[in-house]
């Protein structure tokens, strides 16, 4: 299944190479989730609320129920989720689920006492744990910082304070390079739980493949680039 992507910037949806160099803007963001309807589910990133450098929560809240109530989407929304008080703010939106991604880890190590805490006040079901990597090594803090984990060695012990994963390939995030499917093919061995694929995808075909693999596909940068009719 393909998941369009709504990823916010300073009131803008953008797309970002490596998430870092902005590669495209998009002014009128309820234009742009109007050209998405008809898909099944929907991905809101606050990018400035994951990188702390301020946050898009009025908007992120707008497109959140727009996107329910006259489209009939599902959706999930991440970015700055890093307290249970900020994780219940977000679910006052009923968002389907929430992503959460530097604030599964601390001092290096899975916070435990947090994903525990997160998953008895939402609900196992409604959270999603991004592993985000880069070289092999998760990254945090909007992709800055480098973690001495990879992905496949926390799945397993991640798996019970969440219902899914979001595997975002930040090597080839924005740059249409094609996705990595034999890296995604390795965490598929390694856990039973729902993969979300992103990161590099330009094709159908490779969306097939991951559909084949039992992993849906979060598409951005070949989304807004009409590169997938």
């Amino acid at each position: 299944m393909l998941i369009p992507c709504i990823d916010l910037q300073g009131g803008e949806a953008v797309q970002l190479v490596h998430g870092r160099r902005r590669e495209l803007t998009v002014h009128d963001v309820f234009k742009q989730l109007a050209a998405f309807k008809g898909y099944k589910w929907l991905h809101i990133i606050d990018l400035d609320a994951a990188t702390g450098d301020g946050d898009n929560e009025a908007l992120v809240g707008e497109l959140c129920v727009t996107a329910r109530r006259k489209y009939k989407m599902h959706v999930r929304v991440g970015g700055g989720i890093r307290t249970v008080a900020r994780a219940k703010e977000i679910g006052a939106w009923k968002p389907d689920q929430l992503i959460v991604g530097s604030a599964a880890f601390k001092d290096g190590k899975i916070a435990t006492r947090f994903l525990r805490a997160l998953a008895a006040a939402v609900g196992v079901k409604r959270i999603v744990i991004a592993l985000d990597t880069a070289g092999a090594r998760i990254t945090i803090n909007g992709w800055r910082r480098k973690l001495k984990l990879s992905a496949g060695e926390v799945m397993p012990q991640l798996e019970p304070y969440c219902s899914a994963f979001l595997c975002t390939d930040v090597d080839r995030e924005g740059t249409m390079a094609g996705a990595n499917l034999a890296w995604f093919r390795e965490l598929r061995d390694l856990t039973s739980h729902p993969i979300i694929a992103a990161g590099g995808i330009k094709t159908r075909r490779e969306i097939a493949a991951l559909d084949r693999l039992g992993m849906d596909a979060a598409v951005g940068m070949a989304m807004y680039k009409n590169r997938l009719r």
